[in-house]
């Protein structure tokens, strides 16, 4: 599913239009984008819980040339599926 079906699917469940209901997504999108950049916690109980992670510095490979290479330290998105989401899709 695309970002297009995405809004169509839920302007139907939610009996709006699709401009406003992408206007809802977009919003979503930048207050989950705010709160996770402020090193904040997204948590939609039983579907899904967001937070920062910190990767440390680490060696790894090119796999090319098997030269070692320094990968340097950044931050990444955690994703933890909640249990109701789980429970659905088993």
């Amino acid at each position: 599913m695309n970002k297009s079906e995405l809004v169509t699917s839920m302007a139907t469940k939610a009996g709006m239009s699709k401009k406003d209901t992408e206007k809802v997504l977009k919003a979503f999108e930048e207050s989950v984008t705010e709160e996770l950049s402020n090193g904040g916690k997204v948590q939609l109980v039983g579907f899904m819980s967001l937070e920062v992670a910190s990767r440390k510095e680490r060696e790894g490979r090119n796999p090319r040339t098997n030269e070692v290479m320094v990968i340097p330290a950044s931050n990444t998105v955690k994703f933890k599926v909640g249990k109701a989401l789980k429970d659905a899709v088993n």
